[in-house]
């Protein structure tokens, strides 16, 4: 079976793609990890691909929210969650938790019943020790509370500040603490990128924290930014946290922008993911950056801000966007060479033979209406496969991410011809077919 590579997206000066190196392995090099979150009942075909291949951390997205695990007082649904953390371990990510405190999407008969601060006090604990326990050593950090400011520093009206004072964020704390002692534990809100009354009440919370030694080891800001809003003391905010004893991550970076999108906009909303990233990237504590949906074929944000979108990485279709660039910018990487045009060369990858083990694969690169003098393919495998043996190119592996050169004697690709070459590789179980993305130098024109 033959599949075409996933288009290459046309935006400013240039065409986008994936860079030939993985985000998550760039992220690494520099000793960071980036992130995303995920829908788990996606994690199949090109969505699971690139989930895979490109994120060195998945954040369930609504799967361990109190209100998905238990729905009903005692009964328990941990299908959504379980397949995220499985998928993690198969492709050797971290499972970052969220939330397990929450004044939202918390169960009915939670927020309807009638209870006295103790019975409350009660539920809260047994929940974080269920969940936290189910998950011991499987979860790197958890997000342990999540909002609980208001815009102007004070401590939002919520059923549990209500009801059992501040207090409740040190007991849920140490609780976690005592369910997984080896988890990093964070506060996590949004609107406090910057330096202002919502962050400077966050930073008095977690210094009082650390002073009466309750147990906490990190700070999430959630970055959910408008296109050309990125505080100018994001890198100042990080680093006064990270001053403080404790590591600080990006948890669900995403930039709207009022829709239609169009090349400047982003053009902008590349230079913000960058910015961002590169923050975190300068500051030692700063652990990794998430961003919240790595495509819009899977943003919260058209819902929540009716006539905004487009606020990711990747598009609708897969495609990577000026976004994506931005972010391999910032760890360091090129963000990939300009290939000719959208559509001009592709590369189709084929399935020619397969047995009980394994199977011979092949990849064509065509052109038609531009020439290449080099070439570069990369897919990501989404079920353990594993390349043995290639010839005609130059193939390496790295997790579930292959990346493949020309052999040299075979880089030029004259216009209205193509080139070939194949590979034998490892499987089991289940052998689906990659999402395969073509980069490579033009060719002189007409060549």
């Amino acid at each position: 079976m033959w599949v075409t590579a996933v288009g290459l997206f046309a935006a400013g000066a240039g065409t986008v793609h994936a860079a030939d190196t993985p985000l998550r392995d760039l992220a690494a090099a520099k000793g960071k990890v980036i992130g995303t979150a995920v829908t788990g009942t996606r994690l199949t075909g090109t969505y699971g691909d690139l989930a895979g291949a490109q994120f060195g951390s998945l954040t369930p997205g609504n799967a361990m929210k109190w209100g998905t695990v238990e729905p009903a007082r005692g009964t328990f649904d941990w299908t959504e969650a379980d397949r995220v953390v499985a998928f993690a371990q198969a492709h050797g990510q971290q499972v970052r938790g969220h939330t397990l405190v929450w004044h939202s999407q918390n169960p009915s008969w939670l927020t309807t019943g009638s209870w006295t601060p103790a019975q409350l006090s009660g539920l809260l604990q047994n929940h974080i020790s269920t969940e936290v326990g189910r998950y011991k050593g499987r979860i790197a950090a958890w997000d342990v509370v999540n909002e609980p400011f208001a815009e102007d520093g004070t401590y939002r009206s919520t059923l549990w500040s209500d009801a059992l004072g501040p207090g409740y964020i040190a007991n849920a704390l140490t609780w976690a603490h005592a369910a997984d002692p080896d988890a990093e534990l964070y506060i996590n809100d949004y609107n406090v990128e910057g330096v202002n009354a919502k962050s400077n009440a966050l930073y008095d919370l977690v210094r009082s924290l650390k002073q009466q030694g309750v147990p906490i080891d990190g700070v999430g800001l959630q970055a959910h930014l408008v296109l050309g809003q990125v505080p100018p003391t994001l890198r100042q905010n990080i680093q006064r946290f990270a001053d403080l004893g404790v590591d600080v991550a990006i948890t669900e970076l995403d930039v709207r922008m009022q829709l239609p999108a169009d090349s400047a906009k982003l053009a902008g909303q590349a230079a913000d993911f960058k910015s961002v990233v590169a923050a975190c990237a300068a500051v030692t504590r700063c652990v990794g950056v998430t961003v919240w949906g790595f495509t819009d074929a899977d943003s919260w944000v058209p819902d929540t801000f009716p006539g905004y979108g487009a606020a990711t990485p990747y598009d609708e279709n897969y495609r990577p966007k000026p976004a994506y660039q931005g972010i391999a910018q910032a760890l360091g990487g090129d963000g990939g060479t300009t290939p000719p045009p959208a559509g001009a060369c592709t590369a189709a990858y084929a399935v020619t033979g397969q047995w009980s083990t394994g199977f011979t694969g092949q990849v064509r690169i065509s052109c038609s209406g531009a020439s290449l003098s080099s070439w570069k393919v990369s897919w990501g495998y989404g079920a353990g496969q594993q390349v043995t043996q290639a010839w005609n190119a130059a193939c390496t592996q790295s997790g579930a991410a292959v990346s493949c050169a020309d052999a040299g004697y075979n880089g030029s690709v004259p216009d209205g011809g193509s080139v070939t070459f194949g590979f034998n590789a490892s499987w089991n179980g289940s052998n689906p077919v990659p999402a395969v993305t073509l980069a490579g130098t033009p060719g002189r024109p007409g060549g």
